[in-house]
């Protein structure tokens, strides 16, 4: 225990891998690298920067003294010049040429693009191994007979494993997103003051084509193929935004899980992994909450709100820059991407153990399945001579008759034993009984899980298989 608050994506939720990804060591050991790649391409394009200091520089990389960054902060209240000191005090013979010609941004959003980079990375890679546990549990109960619903009321069939690639399928949408943002993130480069980057226009001498080549060889140096075209001080912070919105988009399809998983553990048609020792309740013994389906559910609701953040932020920049943005970028981005990954932890665990209870779903398909299958029966009475009307209404009323049976007087559903007793229906118990086989009213259900697996969902595990096998780490 401390003293001092800690979040609880830190001490709770989110994985060591991804806090590193926004931890200050990630952070300012980044602003470094893109300080070497600066005097490396400076070098190289003939300003006054040698092999020596560059060499320097590198070495001293991961060589951060926190302390004397601190405290040169408190004198000069700025950041990135505090950690500019705090390397020449490591770098004596390179202090010189530390930021020569960039201003903060250059090392401030150039290091959010690459943490971002790699952040979505991690959620790529737990993403395919959600979509890949969930595809083999839908392949697994492709032909297991299940209620489907609409408005949340009893419609039709469905299958165990078709209504799995729902949830499928929209994590895939999400997948595709995240690709799409990876394949599109630019660097801002090394643009000036206000975008316009007339420091090193100086520096080169009015040499604009050697301006161009030192963003394009720090691009090329930190991994990436390029950088935005224009710009002010910032990159623009609709790139937050996007991004943000990518994320909130996997929580809506994981809250959208959550929810049904809830539900139906509710139904006790499937359940979330409860594992031996764990407690649903600390008054009601006997209780299986579905605890982490909440949590999923919980962190989703944070993330979506979450997004919004980056889209204000975006709306609100005044001309080149402001400095609105920094303090809320600092919270908003980080806890969207600790949220999702939170989020993913969860959903990679309760993927790998869903539990299902075919005896429970085959019952309470049973107690609605001859609602359903009026429509069967009366057109098997029509074809040994029934008349069509009559037939309807006579359904029509015993219909009624059952529901008040059901809903008013807690009874079981006895539709099927008034037909079988009305010789209007002219229908023995076998030939009820083969009409009344579940199997009979999925309709493509099975195939459409088969085809779906095949065409959508194989070609992206395929493509990733390096990623397969990831684990969660829950703390709780």
């Amino acid at each position: 225990m401390t003293n001092s608050y800690e979040s609880p994506f830190c001490t709770r939720y989110a994985s060591k891998e991804m806090q590193f990804v926004f931890s200050a060591d990630k952070k300012f050991t980044t602003w470094r690298k893109l300080w070497v790649a600066l005097a490396r391409a400076e070098m190289k394009l003939g300003l006054p920067v040698t092999e020596q200091q560059v060499k320097q520089l590198e070495e001293n990389v991961e060589n951060i003294d926190y302390e004397v960054a601190r405290q040169r902060e408190k004198e000069c209240r700025h950041d990135v010049m505090s950690h500019v000191y705090a390397y020449g005090v490591a770098c004596p013979d390179a202090k010189g040429i530390i930021h020569l010609g960039a201003t903060s941004c250059y090392v401030g959003d150039n290091t959010d693009i690459i943490i971002m980079r790699d952040a979505l990375q991690i959620v790529y890679k737990k993403l395919v191994t959600v979509i890949y546990q969930l595809s083999k549990f839908a392949d697994e109960y492709k032909d297991m007979p299940a209620l489907a619903y609409t408005h949340l009321q009893p419609a039709q069939l469905t299958t165990v494993g078709k209504r799995a690639t729902l949830w499928i399928n929209e994590l895939l949408m999400d997948l595709e997103e995240i690709e799409y943002r990876i394949a599109n993130l630019k660097l801002l480069g090394s643009k000036g003051t206000t975008g316009t980057q007339a420091s090193f226009v100086e520096l080169f001498e009015g040499d604009s084509q050697k301006v161009k080549e030192l963003e394009a060889m720090i691009a090329k140096e930190m991994g990436f193929d390029g950088v935005v075209p224009v710009s002010g001080q910032t990159y623009s912070r609709k790139i937050d935004a996007q991004i943000l919105s990518t994320l909130s988009g996997i929580a809506q399809s994981a809250s959208k899980f959550s929810y049904d998983m809830r539900i139906l553990q509710s139904f006790k048609e499937m359940e979330e992994p409860f594992e031996k020792g764990q407690i649903g309740s600390s008054a009601m013994a006997y209780k299986r909450n579905p605890m982490r389906c909440e949590r999923i559910t919980a962190l989703a609701r944070y993330l979506m709100i979450d997004s919004l953040n980056p889209a204000f932020t975006s709306g609100t920049q005044w001309f080149e820059r402001t400095l609105d943005d920094s303090a809320n970028r600092r919270v908003s981005v980080a806890e969207g991407f600790l949220a999702v990954d939170a989020i993913l932890n969860i959903m990679i665990n309760v993927t790998s153990g869903l539990v299902v209870y075919p005896k429970m779903i085959r019952r309470r398909i049973m107690n609605e399945l001859p609602f359903m299958a009026t429509e069967n029966i009366m057109m098997n009475a029509v074809k040994k001579g029934g008349d069509r009307q009559a037939l309807h209404e006579k359904i029509r009323e015993y219909s009624m008759i059952a529901g008040k049976h059901v809903k008013e007087e807690g009874l079981e559903n006895d539709l099927c034993d008034m037909i079988l007793n009305d010789e209007m229906f002219m229908i023995s118990k076998e030939e009820l009984d083969q009409i009344l086989k579940p199997e009979s009213f999925t309709g493509r259900s099975a195939q459409q899980v088969t085809e779906f697996i095949a065409e959508c969902v194989q070609p992206v595990l395929d493509a990733n298989k390096d990623k397969l096998g990831e684990t969660a780490e829950m703390n709780v």
